[in-house]
């Protein structure tokens, strides 16, 4: 019988479909952290060397995009900014296909809602 996906395998779920676009994009990967609460849960690098810390936020599809914690990522940016590092947002909608309500359940098809990786200024505001 089919159960909901846990926190844990909803995160984990959200970071496949992160990392396999980071791939695409030419992104190498220095450290893979998929704990959940854990930031930043990808550290890599572009073709120019360039660090980036991505955080990959799983939620409940929705009609409005996926937004972060904006008080709290001020204080990621400056993290990112002692360790010449920028910040890569990717928030990452999963729902039942079914019923958009509830979420995907163990090996059957879901809904998906992915607008790609998000690049944010490090300034701090």
């Amino acid at each position: 019988m089919s159960r909901p996906l846990s926190n844990q395998e909803l995160h984990n779920l959200a970071m496949n479909i992160v990392g396999k676009d980071l791939e695409s994009k030419g992104f190498e990967f220095i450290a893979i952290n998929s704990q959940l609460r854990k930031t930043p849960q990808f550290v890599c690098v572009d073709k120019k060397n360039q660090r980036y810390f991505v955080i990959v936020k799983a939620a409940q599809v929705s009609d409005l995009a996926i937004e972060y914690d904006v008080i709290w990522m001020e204080t990621f940016k400056l993290h990112a900014q002692k360790n010449d590092a920028k910040v890569i947002f990717a928030g990452v909608g999963l729902a039942d296909k079914n019923n958009n309500l509830l979420p995907p359940f163990l090996n059957e098809a879901y809904l998906l809602q992915y607008e790609g990786l998000q690049f944010l200024e490090i300034a701090l505001n």
